[in-house]
């Protein structure tokens, strides 16, 4: 069941709901697809050395990536690895959100079904879902495809999926927060 936006206003971080216990603690992995960058889809020449040929974040992007930070840091969510597709709108989000990232090619974009490298991708990113985290949580910042091919689970620019790695490609789906929230936690933070 999905949390509406008002819902999550309620409490800074609801002690019953499952998404916020694995966040707290280390272990979840977190999916987060790269906050909002107009359009729907990269023109025909982009390229990945180029940033200026890519969708790219807006100044609302931007700051959706910083509020996400600092909600991260208010709630003293813990952070060990924070991987990104290779396109700039992915790495800039997690550079913003959690001051540091490293490029991942498994989570740059998936190919079309019928391109070789489709199976192996997947599974890879399943991999990544799926295998457990040590310290802190792993941070995943990819696109809506790597999500819905890999996990069946599709979420909005800004929103994070959080799941629970089971060992080997085997994961929990434990909820969603969406874009919306993460500026009245922070509100609520600052207000004390």
């Amino acid at each position: 069941m999905r949390a509406t936006p008002s819902a999550w206003a309620v409490s800074v971080a609801p002690a019953a709901e499952p998404v916020w216990d694995a966040l707290r603690t280390p272990g979840a992995v977190v999916v987060l697809r790269h906050s909002y960058a107009p359009g729907a889809f990269d023109p025909p020449d982009a390229r990945l050395d180029d940033c200026s040929t890519q969708r790219n974040l807006n100044d609302a992007g931007r700051q959706q990536s910083r509020t996400i930070g600092e909600a991260f840091r208010a709630l003293e969510i813990p952070v060990d690895e924070v991987l990104a597709s290779e396109y700039c709108r992915t790495r800039v989000t997690g550079e913003l959100a959690f001051d540091r990232v490293e490029l991942e090619p498994d989570l740059t974009g998936f190919p079309s079904r019928g391109d070789p490298t489709y199976e192996a991708r997947v599974t890879r990113t399943r991999a990544l879902l799926g295998e457990p985290v040590r310290d802190g949580n792993l941070v995943l910042v990819a696109h809506v495809k790597n999500i819905e091919a890999a996990a069946g689970v599709s979420i909005e620019e800004g929103e994070l999926a959080v799941f629970e790695p089971l060992g080997g490609r085997d994961f929990r789906h434990l909820g969603d927060i969406p874009p919306s929230a993460w500026p009245q936690l922070v509100e609520k933070l600052e207000r004390g």
